[in-house]
């Protein structure tokens, strides 16, 4: 029989409260307890744990709020540009844009932009890769560009890049890649 999954505790677990009371241990282990209760403090600053309004408990939920902040600028074969204005909802803790947020757009901008050169009537994706890099920040209200592009097309593959540019500045913040795998639509 599975064991039952535990809770979050934003308590420490009795072995750190044994170090902390002198049990055994090394030079140092006061700096690791004050370690620990930092990152419980954080978690619990940043919402770990409570409960997710009733609003969000849908479906599909984070991809409808993520769409509703991407406009399309342009859309060509091999190539769509979008525009992300990051607002309160997609920002994390730090105020800049949340990190899962630009794997989603990413995600989106890429599956968009493969459909621009497959045809979907006798082909289906399947994403068999996302990589995401994160170099610099987006904050509140500015507005970032999203380009993606298909860097290759296959018979059985498609490549897609996608690059998030502050669009005042034109500096890169956010780039990403993804692999297709064209995948024949059963008859069934």
């Amino acid at each position: 029989m599975p064991e039952e999954k535990q809770p979050l505790s934003l308590s420490p677990p009795s072995s750190l409260e044994h170090h902390r009371q002198g049990g055994e241990g090394q030079e140092g282990d006061i700096s690791l307890s004050s370690s620990i209760d930092a990152v419980l403090r954080f978690f619990k600053n940043v919402g770990i744990s409570e409960d997710v309004p009733e609003g969000a408990q849908i479906n599909d939920y984070l991809s409808h709020l993520i769409r509703s902040f991407l406009k399309v600028d342009r859309i060509e074969r091999g190539r769509i540009t979008c525009i992300l204005t990051p607002s309160p909802p997609l920002l994390n803790y730090y105020g800049s844009l949340h990190g899962g947020v630009v794997a989603c757009v990413a995600e989106l901008i890429a599956i968009a932009c493969a459909r621009t050169v497959s045809a979907p009537e006798n082909k289906e994706l399947f994403l068999g890769e996302l990589a995401t890099s994160y170099l610099s920040t987006a904050g509140r209200n500015v507005e970032v560009e999203v380009v993606g592009s298909v860097v290759r097309r296959g018979r059985n593959v498609i490549v897609v890049s996608v690059e998030f540019r502050i669009k005042e500045t034109g500096k890169l913040v956010y780039t990403g890649r993804a692999t297709f795998y064209n995948m024949p639509v059963s008859n069934l």
